[in-house]
């Protein structure tokens, strides 16, 4: 596993400051996961981020406006000063980001920024089995920052990207 301890000392709690305000998100996202398919769909989305209080992290809403209607999501996103690392947690109204056997919330990836990109990674249960997902921040000072997804099936060996959303202001 890659280390993804930032580098950005105290500061590292504000590393999502860009993300902060309403954004439209153009989304492509792969048809079928792990399964070799090539086919994407594109779709449209609106979110907003706000900070938490005190510090202690942000979360955003996804709501897409075509793409599976009545659809929300949100990624809550808290910062751990001591460990100098951030955990990313994902909601949605469908399974409200819930384990339904422990009732406990699903686990988040976690990391943090370096060189201006930042990866958060962690385990996921796919379909039935265990998968490596990461998020990939990028282009977060160009005023349009992009996210990915990646699942790898293999321990991290290689990554399938399947998700990018490519955010840019309301006009």
């Amino acid at each position: 596993m890659q280390d993804n301890t930032p580098t950005t000392g105290h500061h590292a709690a504000r590393d999502f400051d860009f993300l902060m305000g309403s954004w439209h998100i153009r989304n492509t996202r792969l048809v079928h996961r792990l399964q070799g398919c090539n086919d994407w769909e594109v779709f449209d989305a609106t979110g907003s981020a706000r900070p938490l209080p005190g510090g202690i992290g942000n979360y955003d809403d996804f709501i897409p406006a075509t793409w599976k209607p009545g659809f929300v999501g949100m990624a809550l996103r808290v910062f751990s000063p001591e460990a100098q690392r951030w955990s990313i947690y994902w909601l949605d109204n469908t399974t409200g980001g819930v384990d339904a056997a422990t009732g406990l919330l699903h686990p988040p990836v976690v990391g943090g920024f370096r060189d201006g990109v930042g990866i958060f990674e962690g385990q996921e249960n796919f379909e039935g089995r265990p998968v490596r997902v990461r998020f990939e921040w990028s282009q977060m000072h160009t005023g349009t920052p992009r996210w990915q997804q990646a699942f790898s099936d293999d321990g991290g060996a290689t990554w399938e990207v399947n998700w990018v959303m490519e955010f840019a202001r309301p006009v």
